[in-house]
């Protein structure tokens, strides 16, 4: 496997269970992010499924995740010809962190839709969009695990110019080179600043819970990925993201809710309870 497959592999421990060591390198301070945790609860589910792919999965963060040794457990509810579905916990120091609902499925990576909507606005090519570290990063975080490129005209809270809309798109592609696969849109998915950044929004914005769907087998390429969201209220606000592939076709979406702190202090940055 490539870096990121060896840094999401998971090894059988038993009837249920699996072992990993999650990987400092996908955090942000300290806290590891919620789209790399999926990606490593992915993995255990595929592991003890009959299919192929992560084709739902509904994770809820409870804690931050720390880099190091951790447990999965799976605990399947249905086993289907077409779907399975498995409880999948992520356990560390005897407490549950992440809960996920997964389904998997085997989709067909040569299946053309019966019918698919317009792709979003397309992002500008490549060498006109623009890179971005955390204030925070470090060498060795997650911005040196993913190289993504964004959208110039959705990072003006950078500057201090927040859009006043909740949008922010970026080019996304392996650090390591790995084409992107199922667990790849996992992180994808969970990749973005905040979108409430474009509105004002500063400090830590842990993600609370999570769904996202894997729609097909994405393409070798960049990933386009567009985030979006609908209300900021109360310290609590949406995110919604989609994934397309070099092909132009849509690959996963994805909903979250997550908050930010009503008190603004520093500039935002996301975690599972999740660290993204």
């Amino acid at each position: 496997m490539s870096g990121f497959g060896d840094s999401t592999a998971v090894k059988p421990a038993g009837e249920g269970r699996y072992e990993a060591v999650l990987d400092e390198g996908y955090g942000i301070a300290q806290a590891l992010n919620g789209g790399y945790l999926m990606a490593v609860l992915a993995r255990a589910a595929v592991d003890a499924s009959p299919h192929e792919h992560p084709v739902s999965t509904a994770a809820n963060f409870h804690r931050v995740a720390k880099a190091g040794p951790a447990e999965l457990v799976v605990d399947s509810r249905k086993v289907g010809r077409t779907a399975a579905s498995s409880l999948v916990t992520l356990v560390q120091d005897g407490r549950p962190v992440v809960d996920a609902l997964i389904t998997t499925g085997t989709l067909d990576p040569s299946a053309e839709p019966d019918f698919a909507t317009e792709a979003p606005a397309t992002l500008p090519p490549l060498e006109e969009c623009t890179g971005f570290r955390p204030p925070a990063a470090t060498g060795g975080g997650f911005a040196d695990q993913v190289d993504m490129r964004f959208d110039p005209t959705t990072m003006g809270w950078l500057d201090g110019r927040p859009s006043g809309r909740p949008d922010i798109r970026a080019w996304f592609r392996h650090g390591c080179g790995q084409e992107p696969d199922g667990y790849s849109l996992a992180l994808a998915v969970d990749a973005l600043p905040p979108v409430a950044l474009n509105l004002g929004a500063q400090g830590w914005a842990p993600t609370v819970e999570l769904t996202w769907h894997m729609r097909a087998v994405p393409a070798p390429g960049w990933l386009a990925v567009h985030g979006t969201g609908r209300l900021l209220s109360g310290g609590w606000f949406d995110e919604e993201v989609e994934v397309w592939d070099s092909a132009g076709r849509l690959v996963a979406q994805s909903r979250q809710i997550a908050r930010v702190p009503l008190a603004r202090s520093q500039p935002a940055r996301r975690t599972g309870v999740s660290e993204r």
